[in-house]
């Protein structure tokens, strides 16, 4: 079987769980050996690792929080000892407060922009000088860039924050041979969506308008970002791939 990422080294952030573990998956099976950030995960954390290095990949667990740059520095530190290059990186791990715009402090603002944003700047500014050409940085973002979500105010600024800073980051590092993309994905039935209190309405609606089917489901996400890895998609540069079966342009 063909492994067109064979050799490269991926660092996946937030990956111990739902679009994170199955991203990580993805690029294993394709050949990557993958570097494993989560925070709180640790258990499943390293069960993803043992199942990785069962398939005959490298594979480390790390922990740090990716808004914080001390901890993005620790974990560079960490995993600097066992890997000496990083060919992809994706800025996956999210967080955020769910509730009314007028309710939210100057706290809630900083903990969504910093783990949301500013840790694909993180990232990329410690990741860059370890890549070669041909790397690529991967954020995942969401339709709340684009759409008001109810509860959704503050994490959706950091996502259309997040999407800009991709913009940015292409054409700085455009002509290194680094290409910086996004992938936003619709309703997936995760861990994370059970924290929202319309989660039912939002699987519903989405069952209800999008053309391609009613499940999205995290391979369907991966999918997308092992696409944007592959070197046929070199001149993809800026762009955000919206990964949600039709649903942004469903009325």
């Amino acid at each position: 079987m063909p492994l067109p990422l064979k050799g490269k080294t991926a660092l996946v952030t937030g990956a111990a769980r739902g679009i994170g573990r199955a991203i990580a998956h993805k690029l294993a099976s394709a050949g990557c050996d993958v570097i494993v950030n989560y925070y709180n995960s640790h258990e499943e954390a390293e069960a993803l690792c043992g199942e990785l290095r069962a398939e005959g990949r490298r594979a480390l667990a790390v922990k740090a929080s990716v808004g914080l740059p001390d901890s993005v520095d620790e974990m560079f530190v960490e995993l600097r000892k066992e890997f000496d290059r990083i060919d992809i990186v994706v800025s996956n791990a999210a967080s955020g407060v769910l509730k009314p715009t007028l309710e939210m402090t100057l706290k809630h603002w900083r903990w969504c922009m910093e783990t949301n944003a500013l840790a694909l700047n993180l990232l990329a500014q410690r990741a860059v000088p370890m890549m070669p050409p041909g790397g690529r940085i991967i954020a995942m973002s969401s339709l709340g860039s684009l759409r008001a979500m109810p509860n959704y105010g503050f994490i959706g600024a950091s996502k259309a924050a997040l999407e800009s800073l991709v913009r940015s980051l292409a054409q700085e590092l455009g002509p290194r041979g680094i290409r910086v993309n996004a992938v936003s994905a619709g309703v997936v039935d995760t861990d994370a969506l059970a924290y929202f209190p319309n989660r039912d309405q939002l699987l519903e609606s989405f069952r209800e308008r999008t053309p391609a089917g009613p499940v999205l489901t995290p391979q369907d996400v991966a999918g997308a970002v092992y696409l944007l890895c592959l070197p046929e998609a070199g001149m993809i540069n800026g762009h955000t791939l919206f990964v949600d079966g039709g649903f942004a342009i469903s009325g």
